[in-house]
C-alpha cells in the first residue's frame, strides 16, 4: 500500500527544510528530475504534452484498475521543470484517482517554492497540476 498523499507531502517539506538557501533547494529540485519515472519517447505526443508551460513537458497518466491507482511518468527539456514534475509525481503517483483529483498543494507554499519561481514557471507548475487533476477526474465516479 502506498503512503497517503499527506505523508508524502510532509516528507517533501522535511527534505526541503534541510537546505539553508534556495540555491541548495534548486540543486535538489534538479536532482529530483533525474528520479522521475521515464516516459517512452513514443509517448511524447499531444495527449501527454502539458500546455501552458514555457518549457516542453510531457506527463503520462496510466490507470491501474486492479489497484484503483494512477501512475505517472514524465519528461521535460528543462531541468528545473523536470524537477517540478518529479516533485508532483512523487506526491501523486500510485494514489487513487479521487485523491489526485482533490489533492491540495499547500506543501508547495510551505516550502516556499511558488514564491521562488518565476511567474512563467509558476504558470507551468499550475498547468501541470491542473492537467493531472483533470486526468484523474476521468477515473472518478
Amino acid at each position: 500500500m502506498s503512503k497517503p498523499l499527506e505523508e508524502r507531502a510532509q516528507r517533501v517539506v522535511d527534505e526541503f527544510s534541510m537546505f539553508d538557501d534556495w540555491m541548495g533547494r534548486y540543486e535538489y529540485l534538479i536532482e529530483l528530475g533525474d528520479t522521475i519515472p521515464a516516459i517512452d519517447e513514443s509517448e511524447k505526443n499531444d495527449d501527454t504534452y502539458i500546455h501552458g508551460c514555457q518549457s516542453d513537458i510531457w506527463i503520462q497518466t496510466e490507470y491501474d484498475d486492479n489497484q484503483d491507482v494512477l501512475r505517472f511518468s514524465g519528461d521535460s527539456n528543462a531541468k528545473i521543470t523536470k524537477g517540478l514534475a518529479a516533485l508532483i509525481i512523487r506526491v501523486l503517483d500510485e494514489q487513487p484517482p479521487e485523491v489526485v483529483a482533490n489533492a491540495g498543494f499547500d506543501f508547495l507554499d510551505t516550502i516556499g517554492l511558488r514564491e521562488h519561481l518565476t511567474s512563467q514557471r509558476n504558470n507551468g507548475l499550475q498547468s501541470m497540476v491542473s492537467e493531472m487533476k483533470q486526468r484523474a477526474r476521468q477515473y472518478t465516479s
